[in-house]
């Protein structure tokens, strides 16, 4: 690991959210899917928040997704950008973007998935320019 990369924070998992800490270790993208409505939904948990069906399941994302709207947070060192991201498949998530030059993030960028490491080693979903 780059001596400049920051390292996040670890957040234990809710109850149920344990797919998803295990695939973005793995490098995916998973989001909740619901087969009663057919809709994808962020963050994961056992009920749709559409329809309140809990006839879910877990689905690979393909990771890329539009900035919706996004804050430099210009006094923390560094120097670091939270966005909210309008995935490819319907949801939005906070996150992170990373690996770019944070006056250069605009509202309607393309964006995809990375994979960043935390305090314990595993990995949390952030997002860089595509």
């Amino acid at each position: 690991m780059a001596a400049e990369e920051k390292v996040y924070a670890v957040v234990p998992p809710t109850p149920g959210s344990e797919p998803y800490w295990e695939a973005a270790n793995a490098g995916k993208l998973v989001l909740g899917y619901c087969k009663a409505c057919e809709k994808s939904y962020y963050y994961p948990r056992g009920v749709c928040p559409m329809c309140l069906s809990t006839d879910v399941e877990m689905r690979e994302s393909k990771g890329t997704g539009t900035i919706y709207t996004y804050s430099v947070m210009r006094p923390a060192k560094p120097v670091y950008v939270i966005a909210y991201v309008t995935l490819d498949e319907g949801p939005s998530m906070m996150t992170n973007i990373v690996d770019c030059d944070p006056g250069a993030v605009k509202i309607g960028q393309k964006v995809k998935a990375v994979f960043k490491p935390r305090e314990d080693g595993t990995k949390i979903v952030c997002f860089a320019p595509a």
